[in-house]
């Protein structure tokens, strides 16, 4: 690196650190600044050289939405030869890095706006965009913000994008305008848009209207922002209708230029895949899928009730008596699963799990008037609970009486909604639950509730929900991840949908001897009639 070069990104390090000392983490999340980490700026730097036909001479007209301190320019002025770098701009929305910015780099002819790049009209078409755009998350995202930006992506784009959708969103897909036919785009966001209902607009923006050549994915375990628990992708396309017969190449793991895995997939195979994140491993649904057997074909699906305040409502069953709270205001529930070892939950003769500390669930659609008649005791718990405004939350609020739950029946088999893996040799991050007690679970499990078909066979033959047990305990990980979503620092998530969609055969299996084929026409599995 030239020693003035060198000397300006050492500056730049130093800036960076100082400007974001400046604010705290919740200022930093608002913005969604999170600076890109200089090694990994040069590795994308390197993979744009890589692509760029240099004998040609082709000049590098270079835009950053996002600026920042300019690690991406940085990284670019390090590996193209200066010779090929005929102009550059940088957009910034907050006025203490455009002043870094441009005390930087302004004597490289690098040229830094002060403006939200969503709003502005594109001046000049460029050939080279890297960014790593802000990860502001949509609550933070006023609504005339989003009916704002939804209208300019419908407009330039004819594509409509959810609501739910990160600013990150919003910048790739109105980036188009500023980009010239044949332009590199290279973007640094979080990977979830490739397996969440709101990342559809990306998708079809970068299956349908440019040539996309390479999604790379890091390993969840492995965050690339200190600062931040998000996942990261690396998206490379050009600005070109994609050609016929067209693969993308998909990497997951270690670095962009040295992943741990890579393989080639059909654009026609990302026409039909929701999830992205299966790739690049080997999609074990390939064939036959549409005759696959999935959970929410046995089972109906179901998130557990949020109360809206578990240390008033959730107790141990030993201190809601102490309290005076009747039996018949309470019932069982679960714990969560942090606290409950025992991954098949036996019952006691009341329904309450035998556990050393079962817990008790205030459940109760009496008047408040007979409750402070009746049950003196209880009543003052409930005007402890008014006092310290639970009744005033956002659930509690919102039903009658305040102190009543949600209805969720015990469930026999439940998942739970979260959890962590770092190597899928270690284990599912994701846990199934055989429950015999008549205790309800919060939101922190699924509850899997069997469909009529399989109920019958049940009530039929109860030796099944052993079986069904062992079935759903050997559903590969695999299937799970690939399915569910997952965060920075290997935090995986799974929502009922997609749970359902798990393949349930290795339950089919255990349900009886016929044929796999004769079971899914038993349970109207066959072309998805369930």
């Amino acid at each position: 690196m030239p020693t003035v070069l060198a000397t300006t990104e050492t500056q730049r390090l130093a800036e960076q650190q100082r400007l974001d000392a400046l604010k705290d983490a919740d200022e930093r999340n608002w913005w969604g600044q999170f600076a890109t980490p200089p090694q990994l700026a040069l590795d994308i730097a390197q993979y744009a050289r890589s692509l760029w036909p240099v004998e040609t001479g082709t000049p590098v007209k270079f835009l950053d939405p996002a600026i920042g301190t300019g690690s991406f320019y940085s990284a670019v002025r390090q590996v193209f030869p200066e010779r090929l770098l005929d102009c550059a701009a940088g957009i910034e929305l907050d006025p203490l890095f455009v002043a870094s910015a441009r005390s930087l780099w302004n004597a490289s002819g690098l040229q830094v706006r002060h403006a939200d790049f969503t709003s502005l009209r594109p001046s000049g078409h460029f050939n080279l965009l890297i960014s790593n755009p802000p990860y502001v998350r949509h609550h933070h995202v006023t609504a005339e913000e989003k009916e704002r930006l939804q209208s300019e992506v419908r407009q330039e784009l004819g594509i409509s994008i959810s609501g739910l959708a990160g600013y990150y969103c919003y910048f790739l897909l109105l980036a188009d305008k500023w980009l010239a036919p044949g332009g590199l785009s290279i973007w640094l966001i979080p990977s979830e848009f490739m397996g969440v209902n709101y990342g559809v607009a990306v998708k079809e923006y970068l299956k349908k209207q440019v040539t996309l050549l390479h999604v790379h994915r890091f390993c969840p375990s492995d965050v690339q922002f200190s600062d931040a628990l998000v996942s990261s992708a690396i998206v490379v396309f050009r600005k070109a209708p994609p050609p016929r017969n067209h693969n993308v190449m998909f990497s997951f793991g270690g670095s962009l230029n040295t992943p741990q895995q890579q393989r080639l997939i059909s654009l026609k195979k990302l026409h039909v895949r929701d999830k992205w994140t299966r790739f690049p491993a080997q999609d074990s649904t390939d064939a036959g899928d549409h005759r696959r057997v999935a959970l929410g074909d046995l089972f109906t699906i179901k998130r557990g009730l949020a109360t809206g305040n578990n240390g008033f409502f959730v107790l141990p069953k030993s201190r809601a008596e102490q309290l005076g709270i009747p039996t018949q205001c309470c019932r069982p529930i679960l714990p969560s699963p942090r606290y409950l070892r025992q991954s098949v939950v036996e019952s006691r003769q009341d329904g309450y799990p035998n556990l050393d500390e079962p817990l008790a669930l205030i459940d109760c659609d009496l008047p408040e008037d007979e409750i402070r008649r009746n049950f003196p005791d209880f009543w003052r718990y409930l005007q402890q609970g008014q006092e310290q405004q639970v009744h005033e939350g956002y659930l509690a609020s919102r039903r009658t009486p305040w102190y009543s739950q949600e209805k969720r029946d015990p469930a026999a088999f439940l998942c739970t909604y979260m959890g962590r893996s770092t190597d899928k040799r270690a284990g599912s991050p994701f846990r199934f639950i055989w429950n015999k007690s008549k205790a309800t679970a919060a939101n922190v499990y699924l509850m899997l509730y069997p469909k009529p078909a399989l109920q019958q066979q049940l009530t039929s033959d109860p030796q099944l929900y052993g079986r069904i047990y062992d079935g759903l305990t050997r559903v590969p990980v695999s299937q799970f991840l690939d399915e569910g979503r997952v965060y920075g620092g290997g935090l995986y998530k799974l929502e009922p949908k997609e749970l359902g969609r798990v393949s349930a055969d290795e339950i089919v299996r255990v349900i009886d001897h016929v044929s796999l084929p004769r079971q899914r026409q038993l349970f109207g599995c066959e072309r998805g009639q369930a």
